[in-house]
């Protein structure tokens, strides 16, 4: 999920909206946070729905749109957002990919975790925040120390350099 202004912060200078945002989609659509990491202009999750339910869409659909609802009025938007009555906050497609076993789950998990040295924001996992590693460091899951050396390819920390 990415915003439309990809040279913004606006996603963890809001992070308090983004979340309050998820609570309460979470709420009335349940699912489990697996692995998310929020960087400044996009951000990286993986869910697990109820047995049954495969309903992405409406979740994505009302995260956005409880969000944009928070943020005071002021962006930049285009003709075909004006015309659509539209906020200039979010790009209108995200990417979604079914995990189909436990490596793909941990290479996806991995990538999501490493996505802020990847993108230069800090040189080790550990330092950024807005992350679901902390957890995973809690858990006895990840060291703290992991994906510690900036040194690391994506590759090596996560099993590929891109989710397919």
């Amino acid at each position: 999920m990415a915003l439309l202004e990809r040279k913004r912060d606006l996603l963890v200078a809001e992070i308090e909206r983004l979340r309050e945002a998820v609570r309460r989609v979470k709420r009335r659509y349940p699912f489990e946070i697996v692995a998310w990491v929020v960087l400044p202009d996009h951000l990286h999750c993986i869910w697990t729905l109820p047995p049954g339910d495969a309903d992405y869409a409406t979740r994505w659909r009302l995260i956005k749109l409880l969000f944009v609802k928070s943020l005071p009025k002021g962006e930049r938007l285009s003709t075909v957002r004006k015309r659509r009555h539209e906020r200039g906050i979010w790009q209108r497609r995200y990417w979604e990919h079914t995990i189909r076993d436990e490596r793909d789950l941990a290479n996806h998990v991995d990538y999501v975790h490493w996505n802020p040295v990847k993108h230069g924001y800090v040189a080790k996992v550990a330092e950024w925040p807005f992350s679901t590693f902390h957890r995973y460091v809690e858990n006895g899951i990840y060291a703290r120390d992991w994906g510690g050396n900036s040194g690391i390819s994506t590759d090596e920390a996560c099993g590929e350099s891109e989710p397919r």
